[in-house]
């Protein structure tokens, strides 16, 4: 229906030439009764033609051209919308297309030929990924499925840091474990309040001993210690991505920065451009003469880096890789921290219209109504890989993408392990076996879809699940270009509900041959958009539950 819209105002715009260089949209009314799209170009160019948006809009309807057989009728309503009401024998032609593109259905080539990076999760190794880290997770992987689905090449980023404070304390806490059990000693023995205290700290030490007795007694905590308790708990990070079925394309350390020199190099570049000076023993960046509200130290009277100095060298080199966007996520603790970094990229030339920065808020898990309280350091957390194992991974990817990453995100357990109506999950995967199981009792009565009488398809419930598949298209290109991903399942959850009503209402198998044969075709199509739908969420669709 949409593209039929473009398509007559395009050539509308050799009639009316000051629609030619005008950006005109159409959406979906919230009220069927003003029609199944509009547009509201006659009062975008009522300002600029200085004229009232109704006389501008008898004007484009007098012109337009359109086929009676795909439009039924055009309408002015309110202040000057224009409404397009489509004929119901019109509407159903989508099931061609649907089941024709298949598992492409809705993928768009609109940025083909484009590369971008997204990063995400960006854990140190410290610890096991905790249902803290799921959000982000779970977001970044789909925002860039959906990157992929219009167009982009993209590449998953994950960046860390293996040295530093951080690693060191890691390497000592795994230190004292280790001894404790060479001197059979308290193995509840409390380790200072900065350090790591996990069950994942004894295993690690544990595997030490196991292997090599007390070889290692003598050892620093930033040897044997920090080295296999690196290679442990990434090599855990990865499986636990992998359960969700994510993958990276690349892991970038944050100490390389130092090795290759960029720290220095960059730093050097700062006091060339009088962009940096000394105070106090510290290096700052001169913030305020980039816009910002004030300076901001850099470099530490103690020599030490702040985190501005290693993420703006980082994302020069995101720059330097020819990325055309650059997409980083961060939890709501970052929210006062990434326009510093932005402001140095800026001030060395760099086009910060590419970077994208979306801030996600936190996640509570709620348990029989009770906030689960979490503590990293303390250890009282519930890990990413415990939530899948008491939810599955279907069901953890939904629910971190089910809401705006705007909003704080209640994890309820309780509904996550419901199999009913209720939990939007089961909803969803419900409605794909459903149509899988009707298909299947089509196949032994050697019933078979046909397209040849799509236009006995008029009944409501049958012509509101049509023109939700139209909108699937769009609902794609949207969440892409505005990093939306719980679009897709909002449109997703208002789909199944209208496929449940035609359900109810409209029988398949039963009905008068032709009808039953259109209205096959109607649920394959159906079919293919939550499979669809559910891939790029990365949720599975069965087709028996």
């Amino acid at each position: 229906m949409k593209n039929y819209l473009t398509q007559i105002f395009n050539e509308l715009c050799d009639k009316l030439s000051y629609l030619r260089n005008v950006n005109i949209t159409f959406t979906v009314p919230a009220n069927s009764n003003y029609g199944d799209y509009s547009t509201n170009i006659a009062m975008t160019l009522a300002r600029i033609l200085k004229k009232q948006p109704l006389e501008i809009a008898k004007e484009i309807i007098s012109n337009l051209e359109y086929d009676k057989s795909k439009i039924d009728k055009v309408e002015i309503a309110g202040a000057g919308f224009i409404n397009f009401y489509f004929n119901k024998k019109f509407v159903p032609n989508i099931i061609i297309q649907v089941n024709s593109e298949g598992d492409n259905f809705g993928r768009t080539d609109k940025h083909k030929g484009k590369r971008a990076n997204v990063e995400f999760i960006s854990a140190n190794p410290t610890g096991p990924l905790t249902v803290g880290h799921g959000r982000n997770a779970v977001v970044g992987d789909t925002i860039a499925n959906l990157l992929e689905w219009i167009g982009y090449y993209v590449d998953r980023e994950y960046y860390f840091n293996n040295a530093g404070r951080q690693m060191r304390i890691l390497g000592d806490s795994v230190r004292l474990r280790y001894l404790s059990l060479i001197h059979k000693s308290n193995q509840n023995l409390e380790l200072p309040e900065d350090y790591y205290q996990g069950e994942y700290i004894k295993e690690i030490a544990h595997k030490i001993y196991d292997e090599h007795g007390d070889k290692y007694k003598d050892e620093p905590a930033e040897g044997i210690f920090k080295q296999v308790a690196e290679k442990e708990i990434f090599d855990n990070i990865k499986n636990t991505m992998s359960r969700l079925g994510i993958k990276m394309n690349v892991y970038y350390n944050e100490n390389s920065l130092y090795e290759t020199g960029r720290i220095e190099m960059l730093l050097n570049v700062f006091e060339s451009k009088s962009l940096s000076y000394k105070k106090d023993g510290a290096t700052w960046l001169k913030l305020t003469q980039l816009g910002n509200e004030q300076d901001k130290v850099i470099v530490k009277s103690t020599g030490e880096p702040t985190y501005r100095l290693p993420d703006i060298a980082y994302h020069i080199t995101k720059f330097e890789r020819g990325y055309d966007l650059i997409v980083d996520l961060f939890g709501s603790d970052h929210n006062a921290t990434y326009p510093d970094v932005l402001a140095g990229l800026k001030a060395l030339g760099y086009d910060t219209q590419k970077v994208k920065v979306l801030i996600h808020q936190f996640v509570t898990i709620m348990d029989k109504g009770e906030v689960v309280k979490m503590s990293t350091r303390k250890a009282n957390y519930i890990t990413l890989d415990e939530l899948i194992d008491e939810v599955g991974k279907d069901v953890v990817r939904y629910f971190f993408n089910m809401r705006s990453i705007a909003s704080h995100l209640n994890f309820d357990i309780n509904l996550a392990k419901k199999q009913s109506e209720e939990n939007p999950v089961f909803y969803l995967q419900y409605a794909h076996a459903r149509i899988c199981s009707i298909i299947r009792m089509a196949e032994e009565q050697n019933l078979e879809s046909s397209v040849n009488n799509l236009d006995l398809l008029v009944k409501d419930e049958e012509q509101n699940l049509l023109k939700k598949m139209h909108e699937f298209p769009d609902e794609v290109i949207y969440s892409a270009e505005f990093f939306e991903t719980h679009r897709i399942a909002n449109y997703l959850e208002q789909f199944a509900a209208l496929f449940h009503k035609f359900y109810t209402e409209c029988r398949v198998i039963g009905s008068e041959r032709k009808l039953a044969e259109a209205r096959l075709s109607l649920i394959k199509a159906a079919k293919i958009i939550l499979k669809n739908g559910l891939s790029i969420l990365g949720v599975s669709a069965p087709e028996q539950m």
